[in-house]
């Protein structure tokens, strides 16, 4: 029988409009966009629909932004009678999952998301920094290509062969050049604001805890799996997602453990289809499928695997 672990994307997958040409088919997703403006106190679904662009680019309005769109398609789907048996995400996406597995309420994962981003931007501005994409080159090469550099360090492990870096300007340029020497297909800077996932943005630890610290949280049922601890999760999530602010996402990994394990489809929710792509890299006999918008959403319908049987 089908295991099926949800997926859940993080930053880097937004785009202006996304999710509000669902509004007018779906309530859930009318919803979600209305809880959220009123925790927010600005009009999100406008920002979305609308722009402009470099709006929505900001991480503290990007995160949220996000997260509202992947759980009102999730709503969307569980209204359905979806059912899974684990849930997972890509950076920030790890909040969508723990809504999605009930360990967190919507509206508590909207104010921590704001918080979390608000925080990243701060930190970002005192310790600039950004973010490069290294290509064709093992985990492990990267790894020791980062440990003699001063400033850089491993930040998503996306699939074999594509590892994102984070650190200082100086730190990236020194490490291209190394990794270019050493095979690199590529070494592309991405269009990022800061170098997440390193400690560079340490700095947004201290406050994000002390909002994670006062967060009402619950057992994740379904299960809740992580992508900073390579396990299933059921408690202390205040020191694990301090703790992600600042540590890779190891995503290539967590989707080895979840296949190994038995997990054998995979259901992209959210913006894009990122996530699924990196998939079929590294889990190629995995099924994978997405629910991004009307039309993925109807294909999916149609697949008996993904329903609970009334």
């Amino acid at each position: 029988m089908t295991k099926l672990a949800l997926m859940f994307p993080g930053q880097g997958s937004q785009a202006v409009g996304m999710g509000c040409d669902l509004c007018a088919a779906y309530p859930q997703m009318r919803d979600s966009y209305a809880e959220a403006s009123d925790v927010l106190e600005f009009d999100l679904e406008q920002v979305c629909a609308m722009g402009p662009a470099e709006a929505l680019a900001r991480t503290d309005v990007t995160q949220p932004a996000l997260l509202v769109n992947s759980i009102g398609i999730f709503r969307i789907l569980a209204a359905a009678g979806l059912r899974f048996d684990a849930a997972f995400g890509h950076s920030l996406g790890e909040y969508s999952a723990l809504v999605a597995t009930g360990a967190l309420s919507f509206h508590n994962a909207l104010r921590l998301v704001r918080r979390r981003g608000q925080e990243m931007l701060r930190a970002a501005e005192a310790s600039p920094g950004g973010m490069a994409a290294v290509i064709g080159l093992s985990d492990e090469t990267v790894e020791e290509l980062t440990a003699g550099v001063e400033g850089v360090w491993p930040a998503n492990f996306n699939s074999p062969g594509q590892v994102v870096v984070s650190g200082t300007k100086a730190a990236l340029d020194d490490l291209a050049a190394r990794a270019t020497e050493a095979g690199a297909k590529r070494v592309l800077p991405l269009a990022v604001s800061g170098a997440f996932h390193s400690p560079l943005i340490a700095a947004a630890q201290a406050p994000l805890r002390a909002e994670l610290e006062v967060t009402e949280w619950h057992t994740p049922d379904p299960a809740f799996f992580s992508v900073c601890s390579l396990a299933f999760e059921s408690g202390d999530f205040v020191e694990l997602l301090s703790r992600q602010l600042v540590s890779p996402v190891r995503f290539t990994q967590s989707v080895n453990s979840l296949y190994a394990a038995g997990y054998d489809s995979f259901l992209e929710v959210g913006p894009g289809s990122v996530l699924s792509g990196l998939v079929r890299r590294i889990a190629p006999d995995a099924t994978v499928a997405r629910a991004a918008d009307a039309d993925t959403i109807g294909a999916l319908r149609e697949d008996a695997r993904y329903w609970e049987v009334v």
